[in-house]
């Protein structure tokens, strides 16, 4: 009989779900396996899981994890509700008041006998993960985001699959277009960062690509719609992100959900379409809103493989006490970086970068 005291490895996923989480929380756990002193348990809905009473934490066992790196989602759930530094707690009134649980939560993660965690997750995730570490908390964090907005890392994994199912709904409404003469509008995620947009555009061959980066003048866009029309005859496909706005404009958004710290987004596709119709384009056109049909289904091969890397580097970094660093893929390479860099700053489209003057260069035009 065994009674050596086992290691406790506290797992989260936080923010928006996205392909390739359940890849790295099964990277982690059977990594783990290898070293038979740990134990790996999973938070559900990041950190709320350790908030309740009693708390909702699940052992990662071998079953648990079988297999789950086809799937999308991520099997311990997640929220963007539940943010430790700004945490929401509903008032007798109605109303919210936010309020910092940083130490009572690092506090009951180690009454819990929890040695470390890892955490997964975007910009906001790594920051709270930072306040965290300040506050003597043993913290890796692995990068996800399928905007692909981090600056201290290469690439994130998810991205690879949003683009993939972006562009084949692209390729879908352009013979559609076709067959129909007519202006289709999709609209994708990227609440500030285009690359999706900017990746479809290139993959799928659109006219007219419009990302936050690059406010559009709505004029240009009528002039190349009907640059692509004679006669009446004709078609043209724009990918616009959904934190795009025109030159003389802002975002297009509503409030967000009770307890939610963001704006909601969505409906800049409708926006633009009429602003093309207001300044006289002729054309039939549609629109197409894909939401969160990007972040569901199976992650493709490149994402599963780059999740299962970051799982197995997070589990090293806690193996050699590496504590506030954040995985990272550079150059080819699985490293990390401090959650300080990690979250300094975000990674945007530059205007000026080889992708967008490839994307002039094959004639798309970005409104500018």
């Amino acid at each position: 009989m065994n009674n050596e005291k086992k290691h406790k490895l506290l797992v989260l996923t936080g923010g928006g779900d996205c392909p390739g989480l359940n890849a790295v929380i099964r990277g982690i756990a059977k990594r783990a396996r290898r070293e038979k002193d740990w134990e790996v348990y999973g938070s559900i809905e990041a950190f709320n899981g350790v908030f309740r009473d009693p708390v909702e934490i699940v052992k990662l066992s071998r079953r648990v994890v079988g297999g789950i790196h086809v799937r999308g989602g991520t099997i311990l759930k997640t929220t963007n509700k539940g943010n430790p530094v700004n945490f929401p707690v509903l008032q007798p009134d109605g109303t919210y008041k936010h309020v910092d649980r940083t130490q009572e939560l690092v506090d009951k993660i180690h009454a819990l006998g929890f040695e470390a965690v890892i955490n997964i997750g975007g910009d906001g995730s790594q920051r709270i993960s930072q306040a965290l570490h300040k506050r003597g908390l043993n913290i890796i964090g692995v990068p996800k985001t399928i905007d692909n907005d981090l600056s201290a890392t290469d690439l994130t994994f998810g991205f690879q699959t949003a683009v993939q199912i972006a562009t084949d709904c692209f390729d879908k409404l352009v013979t559609t277009a076709e067959s129909h003469h007519r202006v289709m509008i999709m609209e994708v995620m990227g609440r500030d960062a285009g690359w999706i947009a900017l990746h479809t555009a290139i993959a799928g061959g659109a006219e007219v690509c419009i990302i936050p980066e690059i406010p559009y003048d709505v004029t240009k866009i009528v002039n190349r719609i009907h640059a692509r029309y004679k006669n009446g005859r004709g078609f043209v496909n724009i990918v616009i992100s959904e934190g795009a706005k025109p030159k003389d404009g802002t975002v297009t958004s509503s409030a967000g959900e009770r307890g939610s710290e963001h704006v909601r987004l969505g409906g800049v596709a409708y926006q633009l379409s009429k602003q093309l119709k207001d300044a006289g384009c002729t054309a039939e056109i549609r629109e197409t809103v894909l939401g969160h049909i990007q972040r569901g289904g199976s992650p493709i091969a490149f994402d599963r493989v780059l999740a299962s890397l970051f799982g197995v580097h997070a589990f090293e970094l806690v193996l050699k006490k590496q504590f506030g660093r954040m995985v990272a893929y550079k150059n080819n390479d699985i490293t990390s970086v401090t959650l300080e860099e990690a979250t300094k700053a975000p990674s945007f489209v530059n205007k000026d970068s080889h992708l967008v003057k490839a994307a002039k260069g094959l004639g798309i035009s970005f409104g500018d």
